[in-house]
């Protein structure tokens, strides 16, 4: 049979042609607006859904050692509980991820208040961007096909004095699921008027499947041999403090529950762990920052960021009161975040790195979390 350029052509297409996200309904907000769904999926099945609302990873499924898929990620299975009541599962949070001291910070001899929102310890503070965040607003969602994988593109305005925050600042976020399994976050952000920014990804993750229990039984290796101590209201001190000879010395494998109770005082002051990690790569590169494993299914997953900073937290406050998607209560420790960052309260504190954005410059950011079994 005679084959043409034109019909290998076609052939060819119709093996490698990878199909862009459709948009899907997920209910409307309580003024009509309505929210979309879209669906990534990858070559080897691992699917990750998110929503234009809070760009909020739904569902992210990987398959353990034997190749059995599980959901990995906490969260609800509608839209109306996101809204009503949330610990920021799966989202985007910002316009500063993570605390300011008593939500006060000063710019170029101006003092800015934002809503103090948390109050640990019984010290106010203003918890990732305010009474309502990035978690909290309608993104603009678009499919597309980015570097021949599925990827969707979340962007967001926010204006001039949301939230207490100076400037108008235009964002964007793209998901893409890779075909060598990796969820790649790339984060790019423009301002009119200097401003902190520190947009991180708020999932909390169980890779024994969401539902299945605590973590304790997570390993975790942070490649970090230095942390941020905190105050009672989980402020920085501004110390950079060693982790040797601490709970907080991840620098070899191990278990989240092995000293998640040791007789430490900056454990007592975070319920556990809530803090943040100073990671050993400083340069800006993409360079690896965990590594978690979790013995009973296999699955692994492995952290790369641009970022200076890694917060761990270990769903100290998740209490049975929700209700997860697979029906079963969020108890205790049932989830654990890996938020890559700039520091907490980084605009109070002039020896961490800076997380001000200002006109005319461009930030970006990247994050990976990557999937494996063994």
């Amino acid at each position: 049979m005679k084959i043409t350029l034109f019909s290998v052509a076609v052939s060819a297409c119709s093996v490698f042609a990878v199909d862009v996200p459709k948009a899907e309904p997920f209910g409307k907000m309580p003024d009509g607006t309505e929210i979309q769904a879209f669906t990534l999926t990858n070559k080897n099945g691992i699917k990750l859904r998110a929503i234009t609302y809070g760009a909020i990873v739904l569902s992210l499924e990987t398959p353990d050692r034997n190749g059995k898929l599980a959901d990995i990620v906490l969260g609800y299975n509608t839209l109306e509980e996101y809204i009503k009541d949330t610990p920021y599962f799966g989202a985007v949070v910002g316009r500063y991820g993570n605390r300011i001291a008593g939500g006060k910070f000063s710019l170029d001899g101006t003092t800015y208040t934002l809503a103090t929102n948390n109050e640990p310890g019984g010290m106010k503070c203003s918890l990732h961007g305010g009474l309502k965040g990035f978690d909290k607003v309608v993104w603009h969602g678009e499919g597309l096909v980015k570097n021949g994988v599925q990827s969707v593109k979340f962007s967001y305005t926010s204006k001039d004095g949301e939230e207490g925050f100076p400037g108008t600042v235009e964002l964007s976020v793209i998901y893409q699921l890779t075909d060598d399994n990796q969820w790649r976050i790339d984060y790019e952000a423009k301002t009119d008027k200097a401003s902190p920014l520190n947009v991180t990804q708020h999932s909390y993750f169980n890779l024994k499947g969401e539902g299945n229990g605590d973590i304790l039984e997570h390993e975790l290796v942070f490649k970090a041999s230095r942390f941020t101590p905190v105050n009672a209201g989980l402020i920085p001190t501004g110390e950079l403090r060693a982790v040797t000879n601490t709970p907080f010395d991840f620098t070899t494998a191990h278990r989240i529950g092995e000293r998640v109770k040791g007789d430490d005082e900056q454990i007592r002051f975070g319920g556990g762990y809530d803090h943040n990690w100073v990671l050993d790569s400083q340069d800006g590169s993409l360079a690896l920052a965990a590594i978690v494993t979790e013995p009973s299914s296999g699955r692994t997953m492995e952290v790369l960021t641009t970022e200076p900073g890694l917060q761990f937290y270990c769903g100290n406050f998740l209490d049975g009161k929700l209700m997860g998607k697979s029906g079963k209560a969020y108890q205790f420790r049932n989830g654990f975040c890996l938020e890559t960052q700039h520091y907490p309260d980084s605009p109070n504190q002039p020896s961490f790195p800076s997380t001000i954005l200002r006109p005319g410059k461009t930030w970006t950011s990247t994050t990976v979390y990557r999937f494996g079994a063994k």
